[in-house]
């Protein structure tokens, strides 16, 4: 399959959205290589399979304020209705629906970026909170393989040596791949 869903591919389209986070369902749809009324059509012939924590219906201010802070991409067409937003429950949900080999493929993209996201979160909190330099090292190579984990092919080399640096409220991090 020329078209398999790469994890830095779902891990850009995660918004968070009332401390949930969440895809839009025309992301969603983009990544299942399908309409975005594909997609809606699947919940509304199916509404059991989606509670009220499944899939927020955005309002219009949120829609302008996430419409004001990220580029025009997300006003292109102009939407008629506002968006939804599924959450990771929600994203489970829809893949016991749509039956194709990209969204098998897909799904379990979702799948494995979610729990990179939830295990690269809990190792940064662990890292905040321990004070031996031997376990922070190891916090610290853990979150490094995770995130090269998460962009995988994405990254760039350059010789034989790859810096990552993200900077968390709380601390400053550093990781650098070298390759043999």
């Amino acid at each position: 399959m020329s078209e398999i869903v790469k994890f830095s591919q779902v891990e850009e389209k995660i918004l968070t959205i009332r401390n949930q986070q969440v895809i839009l369902d025309s992301d969603v749809a983009a990544l299942y290589g399908v309409e975005t009324k594909r997609v809606n059509e699947a919940v509304n012939n199916n509404p059991d399979k989606f509670p009220a924590n499944y899939i927020l219906q955005l309002t219009g201010d949120e829609w302008k304020e996430m419409k004001s802070k990220f580029s025009s991409s997300l006003t292109a067409g102009g939407k008629v209705k506002l968006p939804k937003a599924f959450t990771e429950k929600g994203l489970y949900m829809l893949a016991t629906i749509l039956k194709s080999e990209r969204a098998t493929q897909t799904t379990i993209a979702i799948v494995e970026t979610f729990a990179k996201i939830r295990e690269l979160a809990r190792t940064v909190s662990e890292l905040s909170e321990t004070t031996e330099d031997f376990k922070q090292k190891s916090l610290m190579q853990q979150g490094g393989e995770i995130i090269a984990d998460i962009l995988g092919d994405d990254l760039k080399i350059t010789d034989t040596e790859t810096s990552i640096e993200l900077n968390f409220a709380i601390m400053k991090f550093k990781h650098t791949i070298k390759r043999k």
